[in-house]
């Protein structure tokens, strides 16, 4: 039998911490330093003679073309369980997986003031360990009051309250009354994030970017947040915050289908802008129907209304009256014929009507000129 064949030897195993994950390979290998067989002396032992030891992925990755997760997750610092494919002469080192744990130590770059000298078992870029004498397990997962993740402090101190959405004064046209319409305001629903240990499954990359799957009874949530503040959050009642810090797209290729069953208010500090039939083909039209018992108000608090048919008809009908109630002058200006047509026909001018045309014909039954 040959000496030191992987599964025919004895098994030889170690516990180590991760210095390099620089893998020149892109195999998502590390270099290890191994209790028991390496020294902590940099001197004798650099960081760059070590050997690479090989990850083993979960079953559940299938680590070929790209498919499933890679790299996997070990940072400088991290220590890991594995074992040696050549036996005793432990120099094919394989990780097994990750261990938890509660350091003693930060690393030199987390020191304020003059760091101790480095040694071996230990981040050699001083990033990790971040915490001294506390778990290594998320402070999410753990939810500690007294030790709260810095996500949360953020996401508690940036919220959206008193959002103002659009109300409709009391007005008077002509002599039917708009009563009014008071929208009021809303504010943003505060975050359920009550994590109990050991629901909350939290994923938490070192540049800040974050994943929950919480399970705590009760307090279920799905949380996926970017280091910037860009987020989502649901919550256990289905209600979904999402949070976008810069700008928002959205490119559909084909149709979109959106069905809202309650209300829908939306606030803008700047304008909107809507185009439709950008692909200027017939049939594309912009239609909005009102349903039976609800009205169509436009309000516009200081400025103009404007409605352009640049080449078509403006076309207006009325199921019942036509009020216009105009403050100051109504101005009306036709590059063709005016036509008219009414039972009964009432004009009323307290200072002055006049009537100037080139050919004035007034036919009637009865003419009464008072």
């Amino acid at each position: 039998m040959q000496k030191n064949f992987m599964g025919k030897a004895g098994f030889t195993w170690f516990v180590g911490v991760v210095e390099d994950r620089q893998d020149p390979k892109y195999l998502g290998r590390c270099r290890v330093r191994c209790l028991g067989l390496h020294t902590d002396d940099l001197n004798k032992l650099p960081t760059a003679d070590l050997p690479w030891a090989h990850p083993m992925n979960p079953i559940t990755s299938a680590t070929i073309s790209g498919i499933g997760q890679t790299p996997l997750g070990p940072v400088e610092g991290t220590w890991v369980v594995g074992f040696f494919s050549d036996g005793e002469e432990a120099q094919q080192p394989i990780l097994m997986g990750t261990l938890p744990g509660v350091p003693s130590y930060v690393g030199s770059a987390n020191i304020v003031g003059p760091s101790l000298p480095a040694k071996g078992f230990s981040d050699p870029n001083g990033a990790y360990p971040k915490y001294i004498f506390e778990t290594d397990v998320n402070r999410l997962a753990v939810n500690d009051e007294n030790n709260p993740h810095l996500s949360y402090l953020e996401r508690l101190a940036d919220t959206d309250n008193a959002v103002g959405v659009a109300n409709v004064d009391p007005t008077v046209i002509v002599d039917d009354v708009l009563a009014p319409d008071d929208g009021g305001f809303w504010d943003e629903p505060f975050t359920s994030y009550a994590a109990q240990y050991p629901y909350n499954h939290v994923y938490e990359t070192e540049g800040g970017h974050i994943k929950e799957f919480d399970d705590t009874p009760g307090a279920e949530r799905i949380h996926e947040r970017h280091a910037s503040g860009s987020a989502y959050e649901i919550g256990p009642d289905g209600t979904k915050i999402t949070r976008v810090k810069k700008d928002n797209y959205t490119i559909v290729s084909a149709d979109d289908y959106c069905h809202i069953q309650g209300e829908s208010k939306a606030t803008f500090d700047k304008g909107l802008r809507v185009k439709v039939n950008n692909s200027a083909e017939f049939g594309n039209n912009y239609n909005i129907e009102v349903g039976s018992g609800a009205n169509v108000t436009v309000e516009v608090q200081n400025g103009d209304i404007n409605l352009i048919s640049q080449l078509g008809d403006v076309n207006i009908k009325a199921g019942k009256n036509m009020n216009i109630d105009v403050a100051n002058n109504l101005n009306i200006k036709v590059g063709g014929s005016i036509l008219e047509t009414s039972k009964i026909k009432i004009e009323s001018a307290t200072l002055l009507h006049m009537m100037n045309s080139a050919h004035q014909d007034i036919n009637g039954n009865i003419i009464d000129l008072n």
